[in-house]
């Protein structure tokens, strides 16, 4: 199976996702070789703790360079997530207060080239009152993305009618990929996303590849090359962001990855 990986080509990447936090302020890399031109920030306030100037919300330890991620290639166009929390069950409990936080950071977004904002909490079928936010995310800026996956297993059909009944037909999704947890192969991940782009639209739909793998006695590491390469080769022609750039897209992946770009 790895003798056909080396045979397998990298589609282009769109973008890479970064997830804030005082140990991770300053993201470097050198993502562009593989198509990147778009940062999608997971948040820009989180835990009560503002890592862009400007709010009234008490700032991070350390703030990030923001007038230098702006100038990288990476970085040309910026998703700013708003506010959010490191708790995905805290964050689903107080969902009308960071709606309402979201929108007064929106008001002061990091200097950056916004081509969107991104509302940070993730949306799964065990969430039943997910539908609130039918009208909770009309006080937040547009273009808006929201993310979304299976925890459940409940299958594409079933997750995208979810979406179709109560999420505003202005918001998009990306939808998290599931592969880095194995908890879907990259064939069915690729399922989902056709089935999203024909219940919501295909300028509606962007996929988050998982670039992470669980590592022996905790936690994680990033993918292999031949981890993701037949990965990100089944989402051919769709708009790939990957998770994480700053912890798991290290220089020697770039430099396979776009090695594998080079054989198309």
């Amino acid at each position: 199976m790895l003798g056909g990986c080396a045979n397998v080509t990298v589609p282009p990447i769109e973008g890479v996702v970064w997830q804030i936090d005082n140990e991770h302020t300053e993201p470097k890399g050198d993502w562009e070789r593989l198509g990147v031109r778009r940062l999608l920030v997971q948040w820009t306030v989180v835990d009560n703790l503002a890592f862009t100037p400007g709010t009234d919300i008490p700032p991070a330890a350390k703030m990030p360079d923001w007038q230098r991620i702006a100038r990288e290639p990476w970085a040309q166009e910026v998703i700013v997530g708003l506010a959010g929390r490191f708790d995905e069950h805290g964050a689903r409990t107080d969902l009308d207060n960071l709606v309402a936080l979201s929108a007064r950071v929106a008001r002061t977004p990091p200097p950056v080239k916004v081509a969107g904002y991104y509302f940070p909490i993730e949306i799964d079928p065990t969430w039943m009152e997910a539908f609130r936010l039918k009208t909770l995310l009309t006080q937040l800026p547009r273009p808006l993305w929201i993310s979304v996956y299976d925890s459940a297993n409940v299958g594409p059909e079933e997750l995208a009618q979810s979406l179709v009944e109560w999420l505003p037909p202005d918001v998009g999704v990306f939808f998290q990929d599931g592969v880095g947890v194995y908890a879907r192969t990259p064939f069915v991940a690729k399922h989902y996303i056709d089935v999203l782009v024909r219940r919501l639209g295909r300028e509606r739909v962007r996929v988050i590849a998982e670039a992470f793998r669980p590592q022996v006695g905790g936690g994680f590491r990033p993918a292999t090359l031949e981890e993701l390469r037949p990965q990100l080769a089944r989402y051919e022609g769709l708009p790939i962001y990957l998770f994480e750039g700053p912890r798991y897209v290290p220089p020697a992946l770039v430099q396979g990855l776009s090695s594998a770009q080079g054989q198309r």
